[in-house]
Formats: structure tokens, sequence, C-alpha cells
């Protein structure tokens, strides 16, 4: 789409950074969620034709026996690999956002949020006027995520690895929500760029 109106706001973070709960906090308030990775698991269900693509291209390793695709799998196909992970967003991501836009477009809600991890490596975030970060220094997000999915440190690591430094993200966005402090310092953050948001 063209750039967005300001009401429709692009939200990323790094993983572990705690963008879900922040997606969630901002549905809570009224606004309209749209959810890029659940737009992703949708695309990789049995018999969508992002699957033979994805299969073609990246192994049948990746593929369920049900057809659709196994989403741990296709994680540790891409961890190490610079350019599977480049022809897994080539393949994904004009479809990600070809629904992001149907559902930013059905929507009546004051504010929409578009949560999307990758949203600056990608370089979505131009679509948008006001960009959104949730933000933990890395040492938090390791420690989250070793933690989340009981990783060791050099695991952990590795997966942080695949996306841009959370400081570098600081540099694309206008907006900050450090969510390294306590849930109603998170709560309080987001509750006043609603506000903002709404005018």
């Amino acid at each position: 789409m063209a750039v967005a109106p300001t009401n429709v706001i692009g939200l990323t973070g790094g993983i572990a950074t705690g963008k879900s709960a922040v997606s969630n906090m901002f549905r809570k308030l009224g606004a309209f969620v749209v959810d890029a990775d659940k737009i992703a698991r949708e695309l990789i269900v049995p018999d969508s034709p992002i699957v033979n693509q994805l299969v073609n291209s990246l192994g049948s390793e990746i593929q369920r026996e049900d057809g659709g695709i196994d989403r741990q799998r296709l994680r540790e196909r891409i961890i190490d690999d610079e350019d599977a992970r480049l022809i897994l967003n080539n393949i994904m991501h004009p479809a990600i956002i070809a629904r992001e836009e149907e559902l930013v477009q059905g929507s009546s809600a004051s504010v929409i949020i578009v949560d999307a991890a990758l949203l600056i490596e990608t370089e979505s975030y131009k679509r948008f006027q006001n960009v959104l970060l949730v933000y933990v220094p890395r040492f938090v997000q390791l420690k989250r995520l070793m933690e989340r999915d009981n990783m060791s440190e050099a695991t952990a690591s590795r997966f942080i690895a695949t996306q841009m430094d959370i400081e570098e993200k600081k540099k694309f966005v206008n907006h900050i929500i450090d969510n390294s402090g306590t849930f109603s310092q998170t709560e309080k953050q987001v509750r006043r760029l609603y506000v903002l948001f709404s005018a």
C-alpha cells in the first residue's frame, strides 16, 4: 500500500523482547492488531501454494506429513544460512504484506497496529509514518529467550543473530517502548502512545 495513515502503526522488536505482550496491551485498549506471524502461519498450512514454493526452494525436510510446513524445522534450516533466510523472506513477505493490507483496509478502528518482527530487515517500515520498537537490552533479550524456549546461551545467541541488532533498530523508528521493566511500566508507555495515536 501507499504510506499508511498516521493511525496505522508499524510495530516491531527483536525475538523475546515482548512484542506480542505489547500488541496485546494495544488490543485491550481497543486497537485492531494485524499479526504478521499469525498470517505467516496461515500461509504454510497444507494445500497452500506457498508450501510448494518453500519446499522446492528449501528442501522437503521442512514439510510435515500432513503437507504443511514444520515451523521448527524451517527455523533450524535458516538459522545459520543467510541465503535460505533471504529465499524465505522473498517467498513469504509479499504474501504477508498483501494480507496485512487487506486486514488494514477492512478495519475501521481508530488505531491499527501492524505487528511484524522483520519490519525493518525487510524495509517494510517505510510503509508507515509511525514505527514503534519494543526494546530491551540484548542481555535481557538473551536471558528471556533462554528461559522462554529452554535454550542454551549459544543457541539463543544464534537465533538473536538472525535479526538486526536491537540497538541498530532504534535508528529506524520514531517511538520506543522500553519493556525491560515491570508490566505496569510497559503498560503506562502503551497507554500514552495509544492516546497519541488516537488523536
